[in-house]
């Protein structure tokens, strides 16, 4: 039986990162921030059709994460997946468009927000079904067994779907099975409207790891050091044919459950103290100024670059076709 989970602090001093690897890490959670206040001001617009699901405020997670993985490995994210999808290396054109309801989209416009899929960097799709991307993201990591090849399958999911049976039973098999599967619970604190602690049976959800024999790892959620740090150490154990793992980051979600949401469960105050004490974006911009590795010019130039990315890939989902009706029932399994 495996130990109690353990708590994983980031670094001492950053210094020792490569300068491309911390630009990545802050182009990646810009790139997430910007794409994501623009896709809220578009769908308040009325431009975007369906629904959509922010990941502000979670940024330093999947950047952290997706900062350990190749193209070769596998995710399969939830229905808040678009900073996974950006983190993974997905064409941001088509993910504006694909969000848009465009035809040139990555699912023609079929899919939108909750059910993007870019198998080209192994990205298997969003999922609208809270809970329903462990047994796919298991089936990934057999597959990977089976195929005799080092990759892994990541699956991401918050803490009110930690108590869904299929996390259960997908746990269960990657730990009978030694299956190289990360399990990433980013505890947002909010399972849609609800405290996770009012219906969850332990304070911490990464304790379930013990119940299936797999090492169970807490972090910072709002820390991409500490985040990156603990991934590496797991994923290097996973690629070894160590199997499973539980990886709890703690983190919080800025915005609503949804764009539009009234947000009656909880305070403007208790948002807006996160918003300013805890940022990730933040945070890592105060540390690598206070250690002297980037400069505040630098750091400008990347958000310069990533306006602009963000904005052509607007202007592209703009300019896009509709689906036509005659489409309807292409690309359907039944």
């Amino acid at each position: 039986m495996c130990a109690k989970p353990v708590r994983k602090k980031g670094p001492s001093s950053i210094k020792k990162y490569d300068k491309e690897l911390l630009e990545h890490f802050y182009e990646t959670m810009v790139k997430i921030r910007y794409f994501e206040t623009n896709i809220e001001k578009k769908f308040l617009a009325g431009e975007i059709p369906g629904f959509v699901h922010l990941y502000i405020g979670e940024e330093a997670t999947g950047t952290g994460i997706m900062s350990n993985l190749t193209k070769n490995d596998y995710i399969e994210t939830t229905h808040r997946g678009h900073g996974h999808t950006i983190a993974k290396g997905a064409d941001l054109k088509k993910m504006m468009a694909e969000i848009f309801g465009k035809k040139t989209g990555f699912c023609k416009g079929k899919g939108g927000s909750m059910h993007i899929a870019d198998f080209s960097v192994g990205m298997l799709g969003a999922n609208g079904i809270v809970g329903g991307g462990y047994t796919l993201a298991t089936g990934a990591g057999l597959a990977c067994k089976m195929l005799g090849r080092k990759d892994i399958s990541v699956v991401f999911f918050g803490d009110g779907a930690s108590n869904r049976g299929t996390f259960h039973e997908a746990a269960n098999m990657a730990s009978a099975w030694d299956l190289p599967v990360l399990f990433v619970c980013e505890n947002n604190q909010w399972a849609s409207t609800t405290p996770y602690l009012t219906t969850t049976s332990v304070e911490d959800i990464a304790d379930r790891a013990q119940g299936y024999d797999m090492p169970g790892v807490i972090v910072d959620g709002n820390d991409v050091f500490a985040v990156y740090e603990a991934t590496k150490q797991l994923v290097e154990k996973m690629r070894n044919g160590e199997g499973p793992a539980l990886l709890e980051c703690k983190t919080y979600r800025i915005k609503g459950h949804f764009v539009g949401d009234p947000e009656k469960y909880r305070t403007k105050e208790e948002v807006q103290k996160v918003s300013d004490e805890n940022d990730p974006i933040v945070r890592f911009e105060q540390r690598v100024l206070e250690e002297k590795v980037m400069d505040r010019k630098e750091l400008d130039e990347i958000k310069d670059r990533v306006v602009k990315e963000v904005d052509e890939a607007i202007k592209f989902a703009t300019e896009s076709p509709e689906p036509d009706p005659s489409e309807l029932y292409q690309d359907l399994y039944v």
